[in-house]
């Protein structure tokens, strides 16, 4: 309809400037070149390193990155749609603030709670220090789980990981019709019944899609699994980047690595080919939730306190305790330098993906062909690869650079130029770009999804050009997705360890870097106030999400 009314009267048809097609395409070729330097390596030969590497560990990281993936698969889908359901379908006590406070561990990083429950749970930490203050046992007479192993580094991340499961389970849950459920129940289901055999099936696509995105982020991960000693991809990658010295094995290695995610995403998409899910094109309401009593209300309320207790509230509080004993030891000039780093670097980053996010959104809006899409897609593929890889991918290019001009200038000037880029803030914020860019892409897209079309007709038709209608009409109407943008990436940026710790200039710390390093040398309390600061600058978008959450109802 809008599409007729714009023709009847004589609205222009919608075309992308040349200019700004061939801008995108640069973009998405500049954002995907790490990506494609690491896959390139796939075609050397293989040398002395990687004959080694295949000889004595390459079994052991494949291996442990697949139970470590499995293992996360099922506690997340276990913690992540069993909270989803409940909070959907039952009233129990204290649902209403379960409902966002499960999303709470997004802003915890699974590198902070690793280093919180070792301090905690270790020989030296509180709860075995009471069981043998209890009993008289001493060391050897009892048996206690080891938390620094892969069981332990499966538990931390399925902790933190689960609200991506829980967010999109949730979010289909609610947009169930009611009448779905009672058709079923009729037919003489049971709420068991309905639940696998209606609500699960129909939540299928988003339980897969958060799934898709957990699994992700186990590959990605590097803090947890390096400081529990378990050998994985990203922790080879980084041995043999600066252990071995050997830049085409790290880059062999990291080229698997993505091979496993790229698998990750196809297998996602194959299981589903067939398979259609649509609502009604009336909208229902969703069925109404069931009032628990006695027994059954605590059990449902235990069971969604559980994550939030574990994954949460007790690493914050023992956050808290640790900066409350140490905080004056640890918060000096220094410290401040540190936020102060932090907090700037997270910024242009985030201001920085927003802009390139903007500008290939809105482009593709406009002209929707084949190369512009390719090209959009292209530019946000960065988020489904391990930050390690990205780093290894943004080096190499950077570094052969680097050295080219260095020996141009020393051969016709006599001067020396060092590292323009490969040593400065300019190779982080690329990573960071190749790396976050689909954050902001995704929210920014979603936003001018809900733009009538018949908008940008309009304003073309009065001889607004594509940039003044973006400034003009756009903007202001995506004033909440924007912030939403800006502040998620802003968060990610905080978290982000491994590309940070490959990349950052010498001397250069952040937040998460200096945690690192502190729980790395066992001083778990002096890296507290670094690792609660990015725990509470964290929560504003958790906030934010539970927000549309509570709309969609």
């Amino acid at each position: 309809m809008d599409a007729q009314l714009a023709s009847i009267v004589g609205a222009p048809r919608l075309r992308l400037p040349g200019a700004w097609k061939t801008g995108i395409l640069i973009v998405a070729l500049v954002l995907a070149m790490p990506v494609l330097v690491v896959f390139s390596f796939v075609f050397d030969p293989a040398g002395d390193v990687w004959r080694h590497l295949y000889q004595t560990v390459l079994a052991n990281y494949v291996v442990n990155s697949l139970i470590l993936m499995l293992g996360v698969a099922i506690g997340t889908l276990t913690l992540g749609v069993s909270a989803a359901w409940i909070t959907t379908n039952y009233r129990f006590p204290l649902r209403s603030t379960l409902e966002w406070a499960l999303l709470l561990p997004m802003a915890m990083p699974a590198f902070i709670i690793a280093y919180t429950y070792t301090g905690v749970l270790d020989y030296a930490g509180p709860v075995q220090m009471l069981l043998r203050d209890v009993t008289g046992w001493s060391y050897g007479d009892y048996w206690f789980p080891q938390i620094r192993s892969l069981g332990g580094a499966i538990c931390m991340l399925s902790l933190v990981l689960y609200p991506y499961v829980y967010l999109l389970a949730r979010m289909a849950f609610l947009q169930q019709p009611g009448a779905a459920t009672d058709i079923s129940r009729s037919l003489g289901c049971g709420r068991w019944c309905s639940f696998f055999r209606v609500s699960l099936p129909s939540a299928r696509p988003a339980i897969l899609a958060g799934l898709s995105l957990v699994l992700m982020e186990t590959l990605a991960d590097y803090g947890t699994v390096q400081y529990f000693g378990v050998d994985t991809f990203t922790t080879g990658i980084f041995r043999t980047w600066f252990g071995l010295g050997d830049a085409a094995a790290a880059s062999q290695l990291a080229a698997m690595l993505m091979v496993f995610v790229f698998v990750l995403i196809l297998a996602e998409q194959h299981s589903r080919r067939h398979a259609r899910y649509y609502q009604p094109g009336q909208r229902t309401a969703p069925a109404e939730p069931q009032r628990l009593s006695g027994s059954r209300a605590w059990l449902a309320f235990a069971v969604c306190l559980f994550p939030l207790l574990f994954g949460f509230v007790l690493p914050a509080l023992q956050l808290g305790w640790w900066a409350w004993v140490s905080g004056a030891n640890g918060i000096d000039s220094g410290f401040f330098a540190l936020v102060g780093n932090t907090m700037l670097l997270a910024a242009a980053a985030a201001l920085l993906a927003l802009v390139i996010a903007l500008f290939l959104a809105y482009g593709r809006r406009q002209r929707g062909d084949v190369g512009v899409n390719f090209s959009v897609r292209l530019a946000g593929m960065g988020y489904a690869v391990p930050g390690t890889v990205i780093a290894v991918g943004v080096m190499l290019p950077l570094a052969w650079f680097d050295n080219q001009l260095d020996s141009w200038m020393r051969e016709h000037f006599d001067i020396s130029t060092g590292l323009l880029m490969s040593g400065t803030l300019f190779a982080l914020m690329f990573a960071y770009m190749v790396r976050f860019l689909a954050v902001s892409l995704q929210t920014v897209e979603a936003g001018l999804g809900r733009i009538r079309p018949s908008m940008d007709e309009a304003a073309r038709s009065m001889g607004y050009a594509p940039a003044a209608v973006l400034r003009k009409i756009h903007i202001p109407i995506l004033r909440t997705s924007l912030l939403t943008a800006v502040l998620l990436v802003f968060v990610d940026v905080m978290k982000e360890l491994p590309a940070t710790l490959i990349l950052r200039p010498f001397n250069f710390n952040t937040l998460a870097v200096r945690a690192y390093e502190l729980a790395s040398d066992e001083r778990l309390m002096d890296a507290s106030a670094a690792a609660l600061t990015i725990v509470l600058v964290g929560i504003l978008p958790v906030i934010l999400l539970s927000r549309s959450i509570g709309r969609a109802q």
